[in-house]
């Protein structure tokens, strides 16, 4: 009720009354749930300015910010100045302070504030070290967090469960198993404890130690909780065991509430990877019909259509999975790309990849164009073509990713998006390799702006690359479509007589040309001459596999 209270506060300042510093904290918050951080400086400072506050106050106001992530706010605070000098900070305020740090992944700091600490005459405490200690470990640092947890020990601190299950939690993430289970020898293990070494055996898919702690943790008394029972589901599932993971699924079905979505996801998987669609799908239409269903959830339901072969099935939920609004990530975006490749709807393809690039400002990752390399084959885009951006892309060549997402848009018949995709070979002047030139000349020649892709060849030749295979094939198809028949005869007169490699893809170009320009009566000349060509070098591989003529003397 923030106006209510800002009448009240108003009333206080009439009366040239105080507001007591027990109240600071409290309308902190609610200042921060408003993200009126103002106010509360504002109110900080007149409180400073008039009779300071105690260590108390200033660790409570700092934990609201922590709480917000407002670590620079809560930075600021820590090191405001007090009746004009700096007064000793209590232990209270340096862990409220490394709290914000922390959850602002900010471990640096963290870590500094903490070393420099005892320098200030202020020692650190039973819950510096338990905070610093999950901080790091769930941080992916563990060898720090171990590192302070001797420091703890040695300091005479008792660390808490949360602490040394945090810590195991970390070296089961980072597959040090054999830590975590030295680890869990020095304290009384609970369900956190049984739950990360169970959930780390898991994920590492040593399904036999995994069962070893849920059967010890049974014999000890403790029951297996929702969390516990979902790990070893997913334990079953990388072993594939469907009568394991079924009971243990049934048995989350008795909590309140049900399987959460990780459960039921992985049960998913299982069928999904055993081919069990129906199985699956019982699971998929449950998640749905109670609005669980995630991005993973549709993702895994596309794969197990997919596997199987039912192509329309899979496009159907890759539909909805688009409507859902789950498309969020390039992971999942790379999925629903593959399952339109699969199905041959590549201009599909090309729209999502822009809209993945241009409205959700998405940078593709590897995945992305282990996609598209399928979608530029199946469009068929030229075999030399593939190979030169591959390996281009493998060597992380400049410019190599815009040359893939260029070809893709070209190949799929987006030509408009293909045109802005390499509107950055004309900005820039100079440092390209062949195969960028060569999106280039094909984005533009496949938009019949003829001029523009003989301006950018003679670009590439100004810059000393020589044409390759896949350069002529651009060229060829460019000059085809505007009808500069000379241009073509001097490109097949060039392959005619092997003044450049044969290539069966070149002579397609060539052979299309013509047939766009209605001259069939060439188109089939070349057809001929290719068929000559390539039966001429099978036979000359089959005779070099085949060792000498048998007549062939050698002379010593």
């Amino acid at each position: 009720m923030v106006q209510e209270v800002e009448v009240v506060i108003e009333e206080i300042e009439k009366l040239e009354m105080r507001i007591h510093e027990n109240s600071l904290p409290v309308i902190t918050k609610m200042y921060a749930d408003q993200g009126s951080i103002e106010q509360v400086k504002y109110l900080v400072d007149k409180s400073l300015s008039c009779r300071g506050l105690s260590s108390k106050t200033f660790s409570a106001i700092i934990d609201v910010y922590a709480e917000k992530g407002l670590w620079a706010e809560a930075e600021a605070l820590f090191y405001t100045k007090r009746d004009g000098f700096e007064q000793k900070k209590e232990v209270l305020e340096y862990n409220v302070t490394i709290k914000a740090y922390g959850m602002a992944k900010l471990y640096e700091k963290a870590i500094s504030l903490f070393e420099g600490m005892r320098n200030q005459g202020t020692w650190p405490d039973k819950c510096t070290y338990n905070s610093l200690i999950q901080m790091f470990a769930n941080g992916d640092l563990v060898d720090k967090a171990k590192e302070l947890l001797a420091e703890m020990l040695e300091a005479g601190f008792k660390p808490s469960c949360l602490t040394y299950s945090a810590l195991i939690a970390g070296f089961a993430k980072t597959n040090r198993l054999s830590d975590a289970v030295a680890l869990q020898a020095d304290v009384k293990p609970n369900e956190v404890v049984y739950g990360s070494l169970i959930d780390g055996f898991s994920e590492a898919g040593n399904f036999d130690e995994a069962i070893h702690y849920f059967h010890v943790m049974e014999d000890s008394g403790i029951s297996p909780n929702q969390i516990i029972l979902t790990s070893m589901i997913k334990a079953y599932g990388k072993v594939g065991s469907v009568e394991g993971a079924q009971q243990l699924y049934e048995k989350v079905k008795k909590f309140d509430g049900g399987p959460d979505i990780i459960a039921s996801n992985s049960m998913l998987n299982l069928y999904a990877e055993l081919g069990m669609v129906s199985e699956a799908k019982v699971i998929y239409d449950s998640l749905r019909d109670k609005n669980f269903a995630d991005e993973v959830t549709f993702a895994t339901m596309m794969y197990s259509y997919k596997n199987m072969g039912m192509f329309d099935e899979a496009i159907e939920v890759a539909e909805e999975m688009k409507r859902s609004n789950l498309m969020r990530d390039c992971v999942s975006y790379n999925k629903v790309i593959a399952c339109y490749s699969a199905n041959g709807q590549l201009v599909e393809c090309g729209e999502l990849l822009h809209e993945m690039l241009v409205h959700k400002k998405l940078l593709p990752d590897v995945g992305t164009f282990k996609v598209l390399f399928s979608v530029l084959k199946k469009g068929g885009f030229p075999s030399e073509a593939v190979k030169k951006l591959e390996s281009s892309f493998r060597e992380g060549r400049p410019f190599a990713k815009q040359a893939v997402i260029t070809s893709v848009f070209s190949i799929v018949g987006l030509h408009k998006y293909a045109l802005e995709s390499c509107g950055i070979f004309k900005k820039e002047d100079a440092g390209f390799n062949s195969f960028a030139y060569n999106a280039a000349i094909r984005a533009y020649a496949a938009y019949r702006k003829t001029e523009e892709a003989l301006r950018i060849f003679m670009k590439m030749q100004d810059e000393g690359l020589e044409p390759d295979v896949v350069t002529l094939i651009n060229l060829v198809n460019c000059y085809g479509q505007a009808g500069m028949l000379e241009g073509v005869k001097r490109i097949y007169s060039q392959l005619k007589y092997e003044e450049i490699e044969p290539s069966e893809a070149l002579y397609k170009a060539i052979i299309d040309a013509y047939k766009n320009a209605n001259r069939h009566d060439l188109a089939e000349l070349v057809n001929q001459e290719m068929r000559f060509a390539f039966d001429k070098q099978e036979y000359t591989d089959s005779e070099t596999e085949d060792g000498p003529d048998e007549t062939s003397v050698s002379r010593e």
